[in-house]
Formats: structure tokens, C-alpha cells, sequence
């Protein structure tokens, strides 16, 4: 049976012009996205965004204005049964100096990547001049930046 699968993810952009990235091994899988993840039933868009960020970054957020919903078809990049709708809204944080971040992306322990089936993350910031649509792995990702970079000319 056919699912839609709701997914909430926050641009963060911090005083340095840099934006918040995870960097994610999932499956076997390296992937750059957006923080953020799944909606869980009970709860709104920007509470589940609030506590995503609580959850991997351990950072209170304000979610801000709404940026993009998904407006076309895109099925799950693991689960060829379910439709993603990907809601972004601009995060806002009072003190991003307190996120733990990597420099360079993917940078995990052989340990944290040795179960195929495992799953590990870190953040990174990335200079909002050296964003592309090609810093992320997930195609609607791809399609919020392109809007973002469109917007604004940074």
C-alpha cells in the first residue's frame, strides 16, 4: 500500500553566511541534506521541525517563515512504495556557536560505517558562496537550494 510520507526540514543560515547541512551515512548510503526528518503522527510541521533540531543539532530553533513544499512527484529513496512531501521553513537560532560540527563532509569513524544497515550523522556548515544545488544528495533538497541560491544572490 502506497504511503505519503511527510518530511520537515529548516534552512539555518548563520551570521557567518553559512548554511547548516547533515551529512548522513543511511543504508549503505552517503547523503548531504537539509536538518530535519520525519513527521510524527500527532504532531504539526513546526513542532516536528523544533524537535528534529533539538534531536541532531541539540539546538532550540524558532522555525520562521514557511520556504518550499514539495509541488511534484518524488517517491522515497528508500521505500519505492511511499511519497515524499518535503515541508522547509527558515530556521532561527539565538546561538548557533553551540552545534557540534564537522569540517568536512562524511568525516566518520570506520567503526560508525561498518554496518551497512547502521546509520551515522554530523553537521557541517557550508558557505553560503560555495552552495550549489550539487551539495545535496535528495532530489526536492536539490530543489530548495536552487530556490534559495535563485532568491538570494549571495
Amino acid at each position: 500500500m502506497a504511503l505519503f510520507n511527510v518530511r520537515v526540514y529548516g534552512l539555518l543560515i548563520d551570521d557567518k553566511k553559512r548554511l547548516l547541512v547533515s551529512d548522513e551515512f543511511i543504508r549503505g548510503n552517503y547523503i548531504t541534506k537539509l536538518p530535519g526528518g520525519g513527521l510524527e503522527i500527532g504532531e504539526g510541521t513546526r513542532d516536528g521541525l523544533a524537535r528534529e533540531f533539538m534531536e541532531e543539532a541539540n539546538l532550540e530553533v524558532k522555525v520562521g517563515d514557511h520556504f518550499y513544499t514539495t509541488d511534484f512527484f518524488q517517491i522515497s529513496a528508500f521505500n519505492n512504495t511511499d511519497q515524499i512531501i518535503s515541508i522547509y521553513y527558515h530556521v532561527h537560532a539565538s546561538d548557533t556557536n553551540t552545534v557540534v560540527t564537522k569540517e568536512n563532509a562524511f568525516d566518520f569513524l570506520p567503526e560508525q560505517v561498518a554496518d551497512i544497515n547502521g546509520t551515522a550523522e554530523h553537521l557541517r556548515w557550508v558557505a553560503l558562496s560555495e552552495l550549489s544545488e550539487n551539495t545535496m544528495t535528495l532530489p526536492i533538497d536539490k530543489v530548495a537550494i536552487k530556490i534559495l541560491l535563485d532568491k538570494h544572490r549571495f
